[in-house]
């Protein structure tokens, strides 16, 4: 990790915005039911998802690189081996943060985001981190 990085309940604690890349419509899935429950707490969600339109209410972008808004966090639900193009996606658009969800590293991703100065988790649910600290959305 970078000298000066910051630890997963900071990056929660400092991000609004949300993308998360391998948004499901399924809510059985971790990729359906963690978002969700992210924006109940008061996260904005942007689902990227290439296959759907709308999720949780909210418009569905191809990639990260469609969506018009700045994203303070690029939570990822896609394997490991798909993740240093995500992580490059995630730099170009000048996201804050990119994290890899449970079961999810990849060591090109890491070192893509962090060359980029971008804070980076891997292998942690930012579900079960909301939950461990009682944190809600910044306002």
């Amino acid at each position: 990790m970078r000298e000066n990085a910051v630890g997963s309940k900071e990056i929660l604690e400092r991000s609004k915005v949300i993308a998360v890349v391998g948004a499901s419509r399924d809510l059985e899935k971790p990729s359906g039911s963690v978002p969700r429950l992210m924006q109940q707490h008061g996260w904005r969600i942007i689902p990227v998802n290439p296959f759907a339109d709308e999720l949780f209410g909210e418009r569905c972008y191809r990639s990260l690189l469609d969506i018009p808004e700045k994203v303070d966090l690029v939570d990822v639900f896609r394997p490991s081996a798909d993740t240093p193009p995500i992580a490059r996606d995630a730099v170009a658009i000048k996201a804050g943060a990119l994290w890899l969800q449970s079961g999810i590293r990849n060591p090109e991703a890491r070192r893509i985001a962090e060359e980029a100065n971008m804070d980076y988790v891997e292998d942690e649910c930012v579900a079960v981190v909301r939950s461990i600290h009682r944190l809600k959305a910044p306002t």
